[in-house]
Parts: structure tokens; C-alpha cells; sequence
């Protein structure tokens, strides 16, 4: 227990920091739109340029690792993250697309580095409940984002708000120094050189001619997206939609953002014991589906407690499954290549970040209803949770 207790919470901190350098644009949209002149709903298409920046980043992340390391290629993720989010604070429009893309550039490599570390260091009967532990570093961030940029923004502007969160960016990069040579040093010294001159492209060949590695990117592109468009349209529907207070709003994305941290713990935890992933995964996405429904039928006249059960319920499942799919692809990765796997199916969950926000942007602007852009990605979720039902896992090719 002792080997894996220091690359978990040493990767935790990291997961963490670079969420909250993700979300944090989508928390502030509200406020930063009045500024700026800017409609809210451009976070959608802000987050999308995000993880088009991560898509790019995650391929090569495999090689970057293998090279670096996977501490240090973290460290200089963070420091992408922060010089992204400065950008974003030029309030320029074409700066602030930049700064997205560099925001991706440095959100890209983060998981594959810490699947690197974590596979080559826990236990495989641990492997569910240790992944999903880390991933808790993902709604975490955004817990923090709901709880600290909120007040940051009504004291000293949006603006200050991105730049303390860059900050926290380069301190994380530094703290995590003193600890780097020991994690990074075990995994470089017997990795061959031809590892270190892959081609980029090499992930996603092996995924495409692994079925089950196939069919959990498969569905990670789309239960990705459900999870983004609830990050990035919490507060947006809340306070538009539903007339919430803005301050009020932040509270309860932490909220659904904490209820995701324990989902991710459960649903790893049953997933190890009782459940098989591909199960699990089905079940999740089907309340998932559950949970757009709501979002797109609430209404101000709507008890408050029932929007506050739908939040918590839709951060518990859409921002909860990522452990259990994590730790699916580190059991069918071949030996030492859990970072590079790791890296070519978020290939595939980053795609499903690119098209999902921007799309229901899209649908938001045509129809004027979030309630349509809500409800569209709640049917396909649900018909991939089917799919994920009906078929069985398949082997891949020896």
C-alpha cells in the first residue's frame, strides 16, 4: 500500500489543479459576458476548443512519457495550463481561443501520465477503486472552481479569478519537484529506446484492432460529452433557466461537482467487487440519460430541492464514470503501455468534449431551448448505454 499511496496523491493534486484550469472559464462565463459583451453560452464552444488542444496532446502523451517521464511531462502540462488561462484573462476574443487550445495542450497528458504511474504501482485487485480515487481529482477541481472563483470574481473581477487559478497552476508544477526524480526515475531506466521514437499515431491503431478497447472508447466519446455539457452549462442553466442566484449557483455545481467525487469512489469500489465495468458502465449511462431529461424539463417553478437532486445526480454519474473506464483500459493494456492506451482512448473521450458542447451551444442558438440541446444528448446516451447492455465484452486479438 505504501509504493502506491505517494504516485496517488501526488497525481490527485495534479488531476485536480488542471480540471479546475479547465472548468474554471464555463464557472465565470455568466460574469465574464457582461464584461466582455460575449454570450455565456460561448463556454461551450470555449471548452471544445479545450479539449481539441487535448486530443492533440493525449496522442502524443504516450511518447512524451516514455521520454520525460510521466512527473515531469505532468509539470509542464500545468505550466501550459497556466499561460492558457492567462491568455483567456486578455479578454481578447481571439487570445481567449488561444488560450483555450494551450488550457488543452496541457490538460491532454495529464490522465495518460498518471494511468502510467498508477498501473505500474497498484495492486491489480486495487485497480478500480485506486483509478477512480485519482479521478476524483476531476469533479475535486471543479468543486473547487464552484466554491473559490465565484467569490474571487464579485470581489476583484473575472479576470483576477483566472489569474489566481494559474498561479495555483505553477505552484502545483513546483511542489510536485521534490518527489519528481523518485516516481519518474523507476520507469525510465528499462524502457527500450525504440519506445521512445513512437509514432504518434501508434494508439490509435491499437485501439481500433482491440474490440474491447474499441467499444469502451466508443462509449467514452459520448459519455464524455454528457459530462462536459454538464460542467459547462451547471451554472448557465441554473441561473438562466432556473433564475438561481449566481453565488447560489457555484454552491450547488460543488455540489453535484463532490457528488461526483463520491460516484467515482462507489462506482470503482463495486466495479473491483460486485460488477462487471461494461455493466457498470451501461448502468451509469442510463441514469445519466435520466438526468439530461430533468435538466431539460426543470422550470423556475420547480421545487428547489428537486434541481438540487437532479444536479447531485447528474454530477454523481456523468462526472463519476471516468474511474471505472480508466481502470478498464489499464486491465486491457498490455504490460507497460497503460499510459500510451490511456492516451489513444482519450483520443476518443476528448472528441466526444469537441462536439458535445459546442453542439448543444449550436442547438441553444437555433432553438433558444437548453431544454432541446438537453434533452438530444440524453436519447444518444441512452441508446449507448443500451448498446453497452446488449453486447458482451470482447477479447482482443492475441
Amino acid at each position: 500500500m505504501k509504493t502506491s499511496l505517494l504516485p496517488l496523491l501526488v497525481t490527485l493534486a495534479i488531476q485536480s489543479l488542471a480540471s479546475m484550469a479547465a472548468v474554471t472559464v464555463p464557472v465565470l462565463a455568466p460574469q465574464a459576458a457582461l464584461a466582455t459583451g460575449y454570450p455565456a453560452k460561448l463556454a461551450g464552444v470555449f471548452i471544445g476548443l479545450v479539449y481539441s488542444g487535448a486530443m492533440i496532446s493525449s496522442l502524443a502523451s504516450g511518447s512524451l512519457i516514455d521520454r520525460f517521464g510521466p512527473v515531469r511531462v505532468s509539470q509542464i502540462a500545468l505550466l501550459f495550463c497556466a499561460a492558457g488561462l492567462q491568455l483567456t484573462a486578455t479578454g481578447v476574443l481571439a487570445w481567449m481561443a488561444l488560450g483555450a487550445l494551450v488550457i488543452g495542450l496541457g490538460y491532454g497528458p495529464i490522465t495518460p501520465s498518471s494511468s502510467h504511474l498508477l498501473a505500474r504501482t497498484t495492486p491489480p485487485h486495487r485497480m478500480g477503486l485506486t483509478f477512480s480515487f485519482k479521478q476524483t481529482g476531476v469533479p475535486l477541481g471543479g468543486a473547487m472552481a464552484g466554491i473559490i472563483v465565484p467569490p474571487v470574481v464579485a470581489s476583484w473581477g473575472w479576470q483576477a479569478a483566472l489569474m489566481m487559478v494559474s498561479a495555483l497552476c505553477v505552484g502545483m508544477a513546483a511542489l510536485s519537484q521534490p518527489v519528481r526524480n523518485a516516481l519518474d526515475a523507476a520507469g525510465l531506466h528499462d524502457r527500450p529506446a525504440h519506445r521512445r521514437r513512437r509514432d504518434v499515431l501508434a494508439p490509435l491503431r491499437l485501439i481500433l484492432e482491440r474490440p474491447a478497447l474499441r467499444d469502451v472508447a466508443f462509449c467514452s466519446f459520448f459519455y464524455s460529452a454528457v459530462q462536459l455539457s454538464v460542467t459547462t452549462y451547471m451554472v448557465i442553466w441554473l441561473t438562466e433557466v432556473y433564475r438561481m442566484d449566481y453565488v447560489l449557483a457555484g454552491i450547488v455545481m460543488a455540489f453535484a461537482q463532490g457528488a461526483g467525487v463520491l460516484g467515482r469512489l462507489l462506482w470503482g469500489w463495486l466495479a473491483d467487487r460486485h460488477v462487471r465495468p461494461r455493466t457498470m458502465l451501461s448502468l451509469l449511462g442510463i441514469v445519466m440519460a435520466a438526468c439530461m431529461g430533468g435538466m431539460a424539463l426543470t422550470g423556475p417553478d420547480w421545487a428547489l430541492w428537486i434541481v438540487i437532486l437532479v444536479a447531485v445526480a447528474s454530477g454523481a454519474t456523468a462526472i463519476g464514470w471516468n474511474g471505472v473506464f480508466l481502470a478498464e483500459v489499464a486491465r486491457l493494456s498490455p504490460p507497460g503501455m497503460a499510459g500510451m492506451m490511456t492516451g489513444g482512448t482519450l483520443f476518443f473521450t476528448f472528441f466526444g468534449v469537441v462536439v458535445g458542447p459546442p453542439a448543444i451551444a449550436a442547438i441553444i442558438g437555433v432553438t433558444g431551448s437548453f431544454a432541446t440541446g438537453f434533452g438530444a444528448v440524453g436519447l444518444v446516451t441512452l441508446a449507448v448505454a443500451v448498446f453497452l447492455a446488449l453486447t458482451r465484452p470482447r477479447l482482443a486479438p492475441s
